[in-house]
C-alpha cells in the first residue's frame, strides 16, 4: 500500500482531525429497569412451579399398589379418549 494514497485518502475523510468532546455538567442520567407487575407475577409462578416435583410420588405409589394387588383397572376407551384429547385436542 503506497502511503501517500493514504494520506491522501485520509485528507478527504478527515480521518486524522480529533474532535474534543465535553462533558455535559449538572444532569445525571442513569439507566433504569421497571418490571411490571404481570412480570412479578410470572416470576413467583415461575418459582412456585420449579419447587413442585415433576412427577407425584403418592400417585404412582397407589397405582403400583392397585396393579401388584391386581385391581388396578382402566378402560382402553378412557385410554383411546385421553390420547386423542391430548394430541388433536
Amino acid at each position: 500500500m503506497r502511503i501517500d494514497a493514504f494520506n491522501k485518502i485520509s485528507k478527504i475523510y478527515e480521518a486524522n482531525n480529533v474532535k474534543s468532546t465535553s462533558k455535559t455538567k449538572g444532569r445525571s442520567f442513569s439507566d433504569k429497569l421497571e418490571i411490571s407487575q404481570t412480570g412479578k407475577d410470572y416470576q413467583i409462578a415461575k418459582q412456585v412451579i420449579a419447587r413442585v416435583p415433576d412427577v407425584r410420588e403418592e400417585k404412582i405409589k397407589e397405582i403400583k399398589e392397585k396393579m401388584n394387588a391386581g385391581t388396578y383397572n382402566i378402560s382402553m376407551q378412557d385410554v383411546a379418549d385421553k390420547l386423542i384429547e391430548r394430541y388433536f385436542g
